[in-house]
Parts: C-alpha cells; structure tokens; sequence
C-alpha cells in the first residue's frame, strides 16, 4: 500500500483535482452538444434503476437532472458502490465495448437521463466524439484517484475528500458550495467509501464539533472550507 504521505505530495492524484466534467477551451459540454437533438428524455423516480447489470447495452445516459449511485452485485449479494453521479455525467460508460452492462445505475432522488444513441450520434454530430472522449478520460482518471484515495487515506480524510469534492461538483452546477444535500444514505456513502456507517457517523460527528461542518440530517453546511482543507493535508 502507498504511504499516505504521496496523497499529500501529489494534490493531483486526489478527486479533487478532477472534480466535474473536463472542459476544454472550445469544446462545448455534452448537454450542450446533444440539446437540439430528438433523443428519448427518461424520467425516474428515486430508487428506479436506469438499467442493471446484464441487461443488454442500448444506450449511454447523459444526467440531465437528479442523483444517481452505480454498483456492482457480489454473487452473495452484496452491493459494493462505484461512484454517484450528477447532472452532466454519463451513465453506462461501464459498457461502452461491451454488449451487456456489467453494474446498476439507480436514482437515489427524481432525476432525468438523455438516451444516447452512440453510433447515430457519432455519425452526424460533428465534435461528438472529441467530447466524448474527453468525458470518458475524465472519469477514468476519477477512478482511479478515487482509488488511490480510498486505500490510502484515513476514514476521516476520505470523508472530507467527499464533501469538498460534492461541493465542487455543486459549484460548477450553479448551486452553493457550501450547503450539501447528500441524496445518499450514511450507510451508501460509508459503502463507497469502505467505511462502516458507524465510522461515517462518528467522522461527521467530529467535524461537527470541531467546528467545520454543520450537520442537520442530511443537509451539511461547510463552516470552515480551510480547516478542512488543512486536515486532509494532514495538517493539525
């Protein structure tokens, strides 16, 4: 395992660094792209599933609204959560050369995906596929800082990576940095952060009394943006 000290050394390597969609200089955002086109606008209600593992692969989803958690299904059953995702992400990238889905994707609130047919749209949209592939680079790099992080870092540092990152993410939408709904439960959250819900629960717990979050059930109020900060920098 890497010592954590090269987290703090690279700040590159940490989510952060990759928060939201990549955006290149001239190269419009996917919903701006596919805006005019006639694609098939799917409404969800919280917990529907946009598609699960093994279903035959039609479509990639771009998030128009709402939050979406993906997961992978041991073969005992149990859930391990991938990622969640937000408005301007895609859905079903885990497919993308294959021909079934290999995860779950699921609304954890109201939400609203485009369906995206990739072969029609790739042949008649011009910068398509530059866009594409700017988002699909963008989350493999995600991920993998995602798990780099996760094995590296301590439960309470990768909780704050999470809100600082959630608030980055909101920020880009046009939504305040610093009040978090989290769409998910404790337990989702301490899923993919491979913490027990207790350990999310007392990490939340410390930060409140320490004065840089505020937490009323489920929304969460960045008090001290620098704390926590220098606490994930592993400053006292």
């Amino acid at each position: 395992m890497l010592d954590s000290t090269l987290v703090r050394a690279k700040p590159a390597l940490s989510p952060l660094a990759w928060s939201g969609n990549a955006h290149h200089a001239g190269c419009p955002s996917l919903e701006a792209l596919l805006r005019d086109l006639p694609l098939q606008r799917r409404h969800l209600r919280a917990r529907q599933h946009v598609f699960r593992a093994g279903q035959p692969r039609q479509f990639l989803y771009l998030i128009h609204a709402g939050f979406f958690k993906t997961s992978l299904i041991s073969e005992d059953g149990r859930e391990k959560i991938t990622g969640f995702r937000m408005r301007g992400d895609l859905l079903g990238v885990d497919a993308i050369d294959l021909p079934r889905h290999a995860c779950d994707a699921i609304a954890l609130d109201v939400g609203e995906v485009w369906e995206i047919p990739v072969a029609e749209v790739q042949d008649g949209l011009p910068g398509f596929q530059e866009r594409l592939t700017a988002v699909l680079a963008n989350e493999i790099r995600r991920d993998w800082s995602w798990m780099l992080a996760l094995g590296t870092l301590t439960a309470e540092q990768r909780v704050v990576t999470f809100l600082l990152d959630l608030s980055a993410q909101l920020e880009r939408l046009g939504f305040s940095a610093s009040r978090l709904l989290l769409r998910m439960s404790r337990a989702d959250l301490g899923n993919f952060l491979s913490l027990q819900l207790e350990t999310v629960t007392r990490v939340l717990s410390r930060l409140q009394a320490n004065g840089l979050i505020d937490v009323v059930r489920r929304e969460i109020r960045i008090a001290d943006r620098a704390g926590l900060h220098a606490l994930l920098a592993g400053v006292n």
